[in-house]
């Protein structure tokens, strides 16, 4: 059977689904291994008119993924932006939303921050509030509500995929299934779609999925979740991380400073005087505390 050069569109458990000319592909991983994310480009062996073995993962651009101490998730492969969406009701998570921000950086990927529902007009100044911390940090912000104002949602956001691939992530409830279906058309037949040719059995939304919107240009959506680990990470991959600490690197009186509470640190010295967030700090220490942290045995 041929050789192939595919993409993966979808991934539910070991079960891959690529596209290859137009056409959808079951494959599996050769053994055990399930290293393989949506957006990857695969070399796969057809098997059959729709199944096919993965045989190799071409080289990525990026790979954003999170981990805890005991295993990795990998969330897609060859992004290039990230969306991160939060809204107005229900209240988001500035732990998740800051975690997020860290795991772009540290992938080299870009980010803007989507602040949905903002037709709910009394909740609106808080989230403003909450979000202006990210703002300073020149993380683009965009201001949309999906649902009572569509057309204009799309005008805001079309520009901003043009050419790009794209993830996007938040907690359950913000609103980003309302964002997929406007920006990705007929994105429930696609999905449905999907469905059936990974045969997940049902219509289900605990898979990540990628729609291509014309060529050069796609959308990767992927489940609501509450956590988001970053235990990969090392010490130094997180000091850079947090742009905020960028001038400071390299300044303090102690070259291999942790910046948690050495003397003649200058990172400490911006936190005291609040050029940076105490918020972000205090991520920035759990984030190094978690990474230091090994499984027993």
């Amino acid at each position: 059977m041929a050789q192939l050069t595919a993409t993966i569109i979808a991934a539910h458990g070991r079960h891959y689904l690529a596209q290859a000319d137009g056409k959808f592909f079951q494959c599996v991983t050769r053994g055990k291994k399930s290293d393989v994310a949506v957006g990857d480009v695969v070399h796969v062996k057809q098997t059959s008119t729709d199944q096919a073995v993965i045989e190799a993962i071409a080289e990525r651009k990026t790979l954003l993924y999170r981990s805890d101490q005991y295993k990795s998730k990998l969330l897609a492969a060859n992004v290039t932006q990230l969306f991160i969406v939060v809204a107005t009701e229900p209240g988001f998570s500035d732990d998740l939303v800051s975690r997020a921000l860290v795991a772009a950086e540290a992938a080299g990927i870009r980010v803007h921050i989507i602040l949905n529902k903002t037709d709910v007009i009394d909740l609106l100044p808080q989230a403003r509030e909450r979000i202006a911390l990210y703002r300073k940090l020149d993380y683009p912000v965009h201001e949309v509500s999906a649902r009572s104002a569509p057309d204009e949602t799309k005008a805001v956001l079309e520009p901003l995929l043009e050419g790009q691939s794209t993830i996007l992530i938040g907690q359950s409830g913000m609103g980003k299934s309302s964002l997929i279906n406007l920006l990705v058309p007929d994105a429930d037949i696609a999905t449905r779609e999907i469905s059936a040719a990974l045969d997940t059995g049902k219509h289900t939304t605990t898979f990540t999925r990628l729609y291509t919107i014309k060529p050069g240009t796609s959308v990767i959506d992927s489940p609501g979740f509450q956590e988001f680990g970053l235990y990969h990470l090392s010490e130094g991959m997180l000091e850079r991380a947090f742009r905020e600490f960028a001038p400071h690197l390299g300044q303090c009186r102690f070259y291999n400073c942790h910046h948690l509470n050495e003397p003649g640190c200058t990172v400490l010295a911006a936190v005291a005087s609040g050029e940076i967030a105490q918020i972000r700090h205090d991520l920035y220490r759990q984030l190094v505390h978690e990474a230091a942290q090994t499984v027993g045995y």
